[in-house]
């Protein structure tokens, strides 16, 4: 079986999306048929030792397309007899690509994940993913958003294939128990508005506070849960104290990966309003967090940040709010969906059963299987 070498800087047991993304990627193909060269991040050596496949680890914390690294990489290349190579993510790995071509790996992919598109909108970014694209074979996006702004800005430079970050829907399931997450933070049986994500502008959460007492207005009992840590935490705690809401919303700073599911399960709806921020350089490249809700059968309100909307069907599976930065909008569109409760569950069996058929890691690897080869 030919090998598949894998050059990553994004790599567990280091977290985050890109991180999740290319584990959960690797853990469906055949170990035989994978070695990975990775940086190094706390803990790794106990990581390594539980995989089954080979990872060799750079002597960094931070991988870069540097001589030393294309060295490392064309050794290992030579030494497992790999012909494909892949990058986790393509800005900036992907300058090692002739050096790989030249040790013998004939196909190559680079995976993109979102940042890429703020790269393209500056000349100097432009030029190195062009640089980036004209070594590869095949360059995937995560969503129509992203591929309408790398696309032209490659200029036919690669070919360009989806490959979408995809849901453990037998971990993030309707069947998980949310209950103790519910008494840990004392919401007894009150109808609660989940939003799972880092603590930063673009997520929306300032403007999901900003607007909870509108959606107390109708709903005296409700609660707003904000699960995830960040650098606006501080911020936030001091807008919930500033206006009141002490009683009524609660930040549960950093939470572990495995206890997510059980997070979105305490929720009676999801709701993450994300916007696009500094003239389009940061802003949302799909949100997986819209499919986890919905995987446990949630329905969701997102906002209008890049492709989120690609994540909802607007009306069927949750609601996309047109400006999610008003406080306004975002209050109304939750408060409609625990207004009505019969709809609100109708929602979330359809966006189940959307992730289950287009979303599941099933279908996703086996779109990866066919770009590998």
């Amino acid at each position: 079986m030919s090998r598949t070498l894998v050059v990553t800087n994004d790599f567990p047991p280091r977290q985050g999306g890109i991180q999740t993304f290319v584990a959960a990627l690797l853990a469906r193909r055949p170990p035989e048929s994978l070695v990975v060269l990775a940086s190094r991040s706390p803990g790794w050596e106990q990581y390594d030792a539980e995989l089954p496949y080979p990872v060799v680890r750079h002597p960094t914390t931070m991988l870069l397309p540097t001589r030393g690294a294309a060295r490392a990489a064309v050794d290992l290349a030579r030494r497992y007899g790999c012909d494909t190579a892949v990058y986790g993510a393509a800005a900036p790995l992907g300058l090692l690509a002739p050096a790989l071509r030249s040790a013998g790996v004939t196909h190559q992919l680079g995976i993109t994940h979102g940042h890429e598109t703020g790269w393209v909108a500056v000349p100097g970014g432009r030029r190195l993913m062009r640089r980036i694209a004209a070594g590869l074979d095949v360059l995937t996006y995560i969503s129509e958003y992203t591929r309408g702004r790398l696309e032209p800005a490659l200029g036919g430079r690669v070919r360009m294939a989806q490959l979408s970050p995809g849901v453990d829907v037998d971990a993030f399931s309707p069947g998980v128990d949310g209950s103790a997450v519910r008494r840990r933070h004392g919401l007894g049986e009150a109808p609660v508005v989940v939003c799972v994500s880092r603590l930063v502008p673009r997520k929306g959460q300032d403007v999901l506070v900003a607007g909870w007492p509108q959606v107390l207005a109708r709903h005296p009992r409700a609660r707003l849960l904000l699960v995830g840590g960040g650098p606006d935490e501080a911020a936030l705690r001091r807008a919930v104290a500033a206006a009141g809401l002490q009683r009524s919303v609660v930040l549960t700073g950093p939470v572990a990966p495995g206890q997510l599911p059980e997070h979105y399960a305490a929720g009676d709806v999801f709701a993450m309003p994300c916007r696009t921020r500094r003239g389009g350089l940061d802003v949302e490249g799909l949100g997986m967090v819209y499919l986890e809700a919905a995987a446990c059968g949630l329905p969701v309100v997102a906002g209008t940040s890049g492709g989120a909307p690609e994540a909802v069907q607007d009306g069927v599976t949750g609601s996309v709010v047109g400006d999610p930065r008003s406080a306004a909008s975002v209050a109304g569109a939750v408060a409609a969906l625990l207004d009505d409760r019969e709809r609100a569950r109708a929602m979330g069996r359809a966006g189940r059963a959307w992730v289950e058929q287009r979303w599941s890691w099933t279908s996703i690897a086996d779109t990866f299987t066919g770009l590998l080869h």
